[in-house]
């Protein structure tokens, strides 16, 4: 079930009224039922995975509990990583190193003659699957109690509004959330409301509208100029901006509005003035996650400077692995791996230079901001691009300059719409940070009625109506 759908609305409707009529663990019973459901409706053969990971997780984490013997505890935690990645090698990953091996072979002029399964994703199963890692490596690790209600966990693995696309939410903060009922609150409902109505807007009326154009744009690059996809380019980062951070903005405004607090996901990325700022602003659960379960554990930067790049780089490697089976997505991680190498390398002398040119300082900011947004542009081109013919294709499009003339965009009514569009987002997202928008919807009624008012009609003016999924579905 998807957010932008009838069915999910007709769901929310019966939910939310049951959920506050009930309380203790009968309303646990009802997450957990509804959760289910929420993800069956997709399709409900691959709850058994979300089961199969819940159970294993919740008996080792029990085990873990029992036992000090620190060979006993490391073959548990073993036990579910390989319960849990192996879910996730399978299902994602075995087409894509079958047939990465199979081309490697064919070069080498050996053919290993086995064809491709035909293997489904299951939805959210790189989110749910982080979750649940994530407890079983702390209770291993002693940095949380063992959860001893298996309603709880259970709850806590399929939670339904953050499931299918985060953000991923660490058991430290989320299990102690379900020890008492959450009655209903009007700040949190207005609050929730207010951030669930933002992620709708971004989703519908930003996203979708700007994906005909971009998806024009790398269905066929050779046929379009230079300007026409650099157009396609910028409004690509800011379809993936607006459709994965609307999800999160829905997710967390539902989990609100049922009393429960989600860590931020966003925050403003495309005004990072390098990458690692970008990286703390962009999918930030995502980004902590890596960061705590991964490049720390592999040395992070403990070791010396050769060690700390090299953790650097397989972290995001692995991290552009983990959004998809194909090799661009490892090109997208190699780049954002190189742009934080380059950055510890050449960053103060970037610094020293734009100081020796005695540039006002509001300058030196909106030239790093810019920079760093048009390398993660570059790296989006392959994070977009089904294959690396059709990325090379847009890049040497936009090379050629003498195709950058305004006679030669198609279509551009839908470029003066995006653009107004993300004019918008922009504008809103500055008054935020500077007016906390949030506590002023809380604490003025007439502020909150002309938002809400604005926000869904402009949806209604901008939205596109006919249920796209959200992006972040197919990782």
């Amino acid at each position: 079930m998807i957010f932008n759908s009838l069915a999910f609305f007709v769901f929310i409707a019966l939910f939310f009224p049951i959920y506050f009529a009930l309380k203790g663990r009968n309303r646990l019973w009802l997450c957990l039922a509804g959760s289910y459901f929420f993800y069956g409706w997709w399709d409900w053969r691959f709850l058994s995975l979300i089961i199969t990971s819940t159970l294993v997780d919740y008996y080792v984490g029990l085990s873990l509990d029992n036992t000090d013997e620190k060979p006993k505890r490391k073959q548990l935690l073993i036990a579910s990583i390989i319960v849990n990645l192996g879910f996730l090698a399978f299902f994602k990953y075995f087409n894509f190193f079958t047939d990465s091996f199979a081309l490697l072979a064919g070069s080498m002029g050996w053919d290993p003659g086995w064809n491709t399964l035909n293997i489904i994703l299951p939805v959210g199963i790189s989110f749910y699957t982080f979750q649940s890692m994530s407890y079983t490596i702390d209770v291993y690790n002693k940095k949380i109690p063992v959860e001893s209600s298996f309603l709880r966990f259970a709850t806590y693995i399929s939670f339904f509004p953050q499931l299918v696309a985060g953000p991923i939410v660490r058991a430290r903060e989320f299990l102690p959330q379900f020890q008492a009922d959450k009655n209903f609150e009007w700040n949190r409902l207005i609050s929730g409301s207010g951030q669930v109505l933002w992620g709708f807007f971004k989703k519908v009326a930003i996203a979708d509208s700007l994906a005909p154009f971009v998806d024009q744009c790398f269905m066929a690059p050779e046929g379009f100029s230079g300007i026409h996809l650099t157009i396609g380019v910028i409004f690509y980062s800011f379809q993936i901006y607006c459709d994965f951070s609307g999800y999160s903005d829905i997710a967390i405004g539902l989990a609100r509005i049922m009393g429960f607090d989600f860590p931020d996901n966003f925050r403003t990325p495309y005004f990072s003035k390098d990458f690692s700022e970008f990286w703390k602003r962009w999918h930030i659960t995502l980004s902590s996650w890596l960061q705590d379960y991964l490049y720390i554990p592999l040395g992070g930067n403990r070791n010396g400077t050769f060690m700390t790049y090299r953790n650097l780089m397989l972290t995001m490697l692995l991290g552009g692995l983990w959004h998809g089976a194909s090799w661009v997505f490892v090109f997208w991680g190699f780049l954002h791996g190189s742009y934080l190498v380059i950055q510890r390398l050449f960053g103060n002398k970037f610094g020293i230079l734009l100081n020796y040119l005695h540039l006002p300082k509001t300058l030196q900011i909106g030239i790093n901001i810019f920079l760093v947004y048009i390398f993660t542009c570059l790296a989006w081109i392959f994070f977009r691009s089904p294959d690396f013919e059709t990325a090379v294709h847009v890049i040497t499009g936009i090379a050629n300059f003498q195709t950058f003339t305004v006679a030669s965009i198609v279509n551009k009514f839908l470029v003066l719409k995006g653009f107004l569009l993300i004019g918008l987002l922009l504008t809103i997202e500055i008054a935020d940070f500077n007016f906390d928008l949030n506590t002023i919807l809380i604490k003025n009624p007439v502020f909150r009625v002309v938002s809400f008012a604005a926000i869904i009609w402009l949806i209604a003016l901008f939205g596109t109506f006919d249920s796209n999924a959200f992006i972040y579905f197919q990782f």
